[in-house]
């Protein structure tokens, strides 16, 4: 995936949700993975152009471990003229060895949105943005209907009342085999996530099962994904 489609698909989920307005100030939660990367390019690239003036803030909550090195993702982020600032915190240490955690995605989630949370408060931010795409999008909802018993996934614009910013998701419409192309054709410098149980999850499950049924069942993504956008899921109706 070229630059242009990038910014033209990541365009027309902040026109289709308005998720952007004069004078944002946005943080970008940084992880070091390819979509928050991808994620990175696309807002910085816009905010060359788009109709509505907004700056830009790159977070990355540091969990801990000691073989994460973050030095050419701030490399990235000056050559892109963005701020970057590293919250160093000892997550891994607390969900691993203290709690020893034996489903320690949901405190770990927790604890990375508190901390990414508090310093975009105190940089000045008014909204976040995750790099969630859409694949994540299908997934998301088939995990509430298989593990919760409910049609449900997470929207495109959420007001977070607690810590009183919003959070938006401008990749929704971005596929995650796209996003990969993007990475290898821009040589994003990706930190690989040394999580033990990275790869192991409900998600990683659901996102084969979900492959598995698309090989049987052509189209099945684009039906899923139409699915959740006219299903009046909260926040999934445009706000044309």
């Amino acid at each position: 995936m070229k630059l242009q489609q990038l910014l033209s698909y990541t365009r027309k989920a902040l026109d289709d949700y308005q998720m952007i307005e004069n004078g944002d100030k946005i943080a970008i939660g940084v992880s070091g993975g390819k979509d928050s990367l991808t994620l990175l390019y696309a807002l910085s690239g816009l905010r060359r152009f788009y109709p509505k003036q907004f700056e830009i803030e790159a977070i990355t909550v540091n969990m801990g471990f000691k073989e994460l090195d973050f030095t050419e993702v701030a490399n990235l982020c000056k050559e892109l003229n963005i701020n970057y600032t590293v919250v160093e915190s000892d997550i891994a240490d607390i969900v691993f060895e203290h709690r020893k955690e034996s489903n320690p995605c949901s405190l770990c989630a927790k604890m990375r949105k508190g901390a990414f949370n508090t310093k975009a408060k105190e940089l000045g931010c008014n909204k976040e943005a995750y790099a969630h795409h859409y694949d994540d999008v299908i997934e998301t909802m088939m995990m509430s209907l298989i593990y919760e018993g409910r049609f449900h996934c997470f929207s495109p614009v959420t007001y977070l009342d607690r810590s009183d910013i919003t959070l938006i998701r401008p990749l929704i419409y971005v596929e995650e085999k796209d996003i990969k192309g993007f990475r290898n054709a821009y040589r994003l410098p990706v930190v690989k996530n040394p999580c033990p149980v990275d790869g192991y999850t409900k998600r990683e499950y659901i996102k084969q099962l979900i492959k598995t049924l698309g090989f049987e069942s052509p189209g099945l993504r684009e039906r899923l994904f139409h699915a959740i956008q006219s299903s009046g899921i909260d926040g999934w109706g445009k706000r044309l």
